[in-house]
């Protein structure tokens, strides 16, 4: 019988670390290979995770509640296999790690054999399991376990999520200040008693200097997107294009065609799916943009189209769900896709898959009413482009009969790529491909 090493998996491009929140297994339980055999959460999505091996589950080296590095063991599970070493690790990929807090770190190096009890509710009767994030949060913002234990909760087996404490945060901002009382007596019964108290009208790590200043700290979320924009703006020199693109076909089409579509999709047709359908058909034309660099002189040219959207979550931070083989969808299928998404991604229901594996990314600046943005590359891609607001300019218009005046409605792209392996002039025709597929836009086409 051989005894192999069952490690934490990676969960999306940005995500070093997860929280168990459950085993579905337990030890001496018999597990197929891809059977699901724990709960994990990450500041991004809640996911099942599936077995590396089939076998036993012989010993889990990580308890519910603890927080494990990616790449970091989790479980021994026991195969039919003949070997010579008592335990044979899993083979990963190596994951670069970040330095995190020691008491919330298993190491890589260590099989741990002693269990650590998970953060639970224990007032009175209570014994609702509560992720250190919604722990973290409880704290810094004053939350009391009596109050934590009546905030309703989306998760899985009715757990409250980051998103669920944010909700009830919201909700007493506009409550009377004495819902918050019970709080000052119950301090003594925390684990964190030794943090002071704050107002009730403060936010999350808010510490005031002075009548003008405040220091907010950063959750967890936003750190690990600051460790990201850093890391791209340190691997890949940026250069960015500007392409104006007079889209006045597109918005007469889309005002057409937006009211058949709710009545046979039920679903809203936006403008992000037509340009991901020129963006597709550029990278066709310039397979040079979809690439990667790997071992540092390498280019690795994609044949996947995997097109990442950049989603603005409620809370203010960024989330890319991936629209996969987008080469492979009409413009009614990559309308499902982005709608299905994005709704996915503001109600943290998007799953490990959902994040991964994108080859080319868009961010929508103009739905804050940006004209035009210089975005930052998702590594490991070289490329991203932003589509500005679309707004009506008065414009030159070329006809066979003359030149003449006119109003359109014009929208800027920026493209930001990596100067490594894209230079100025492919960058540049590339933005320029997708400007001129979304200016050639079909008025007469149809939908179905």
């Amino acid at each position: 019988m051989a005894l192999k090493e069952m490690v934490m998996p990676k969960m999306g491009e940005s995500v070093m670390e997860g929280t168990i929140l459950n085993w579905l297994k337990k030890v001496g339980d018999k597990i197929e290979q891809d059977e699901s055999v724990l709960e994990v959460a990450t500041d991004k999505v809640d996911t099942d995770v599936p077995a590396t091996f089939g076998g036993t589950l012989k010993e889990i080296l990580a308890e519910k509640g603890k927080v494990v590095a990616v790449g970091s063991p989790i479980a021994i599970i026991e195969t039919g296999e003949a070997t010579t070493s008592a335990v044979e690790p899993a083979v990963v990929q190596p994951v670069e790690q970040k330095p995190v807090v020691a008491q919330q770190t298993v190491p890589q190096q260590t099989i741990v054999h002693t269990s650590t009890p998970a953060v639970k509710h224990t007032n009175g009767s209570a014994k609702k399991f509560y992720s250190p994030l919604v722990m973290n949060i409880a704290r810094e913002e004053n939350i009391s376990f009596e109050e934590l234990e009546n905030v309703n909760g989306t998760g899985s087996e009715g757990r409250v999520t980051k998103n669920d404490v944010i909700k009830y945060l919201e909700f007493r901002k506009n409550a009377p200040a004495a819902t918050t009382a019970p709080a000052k007596e119950e301090k003594q019964n925390t684990s964190h008693a030794e943090t002071p108290a704050q107002d009730s009208t403060s936010i999350e790590g808010t510490r005031s200097y002075s009548g003008e200043h405040e220091i907010i700290q950063m959750d967890r979320m936003r750190k690990m997107i600051a460790d990201r924009m850093l890391e791209s703006k340190r691997i890949s020199p940026h250069v960015t294009s500007f392409v104006e693109a007079d889209v006045t076909h597109i918005v007469y089409w889309r005002n057409r065609m937006k009211n058949e579509f709710m009545e046979k999709e039920s679903a809203a047709l936006t403008f992000t799916p037509i340009f991901i359908e020129a963006v597709v058909k550029a990278i066709k034309d310039y397979p040079m943009i979809n690439v990667s660099v790997i071992d540092g002189d390498k280019i690795m040219v994609k044949k996947e189209i995997n097109i990442g959207m950049a989603v603005a979550l409620p809370n203010g931070n960024l989330i890319v769900p991936v629209i996969k083989n987008a080469d492979q969808l009409n413009i009614v299928g990559l309308t499902k896709k982005v709608n299905d998404l994005a709704k996915r991604a503001r109600q943290n229901k998007l799953t490990a898959d959902d994040l991964t594996g994108g080859t080319y990314t868009i961010s929508n600046v103009g739905s804050f009413g940006n004209l035009m943005g210089t975005p930052i590359i998702v590594q490991p891609q070289c490329a991203i482009l932003a589509l500005g607001a679309v707004v009506k300019k008065p414009a030159v218009i070329e006809t066979p009969e003359g030149d003449s005046l006119g109003i359109r409605h014009m929208m800027f792209l920026s493209h930001s790529y990596d100067h490594r392996v894209i230079d100025g002039s492919l960058g540049g025709m590339f933005v320029r491909r997708v400007a001129d597929y979304l200016e050639g836009f079909d008025l007469s086409r149809k939908l179905f």
